[in-house]
């Protein structure tokens, strides 16, 4: 703390920076008188066409179509199960211990769901 005091009492605790007397008062009226002279423009009115008038029901009528495109896409499951065909008997004995395995594990069954659907 004792060496910030001194450096404070070298160097002062006044604001070096000064303005000069009423700069602020005639900035706006300065800044106005150099900036170059721009005539005033014209402006004209004119009709709107028939397009100006139909674009925001156009793009409404594009957003509903292509949310409604989304909807259906997503909406849309393909049955990974239509080509397949039910296995008999025979053929799930024909199954591998693997292939059982594999099936069991993507089947995303936990034991106790498997358990009852077993035992129904």
């Amino acid at each position: 703390m004792k060496e910030e005091d001194k450096i404070l009492k070298k160097v002062g605790t006044g604001n070096p920076f000064t303005v000069p007397e009423g700069y602020f008062e005639n900035l706006t009226s300065q800044v106005m008188n150099n900036l170059p002279e721009q005539k005033k423009q014209d402006f004209q009115l004119k009709e709107p066409s028939r397009w100006d008038r139909i674009k925001p029901w156009a793009y409404m009528a594009a957003m509903f179509a292509g949310a409604a495109l989304i909807i259906n896409v997503a909406k849309f499951k393909p049955n990974p199960f239509a080509d397949s065909k039910d296995l008999t008997a025979n053929e799930i004995e024909m199954l591998s211990d693997e292939e059982l395995d594999y099936s069991l594990s993507q089947s995303m069954f936990d034991d106790y769901s498997l358990y009852v659907y077993l035992t129904e």
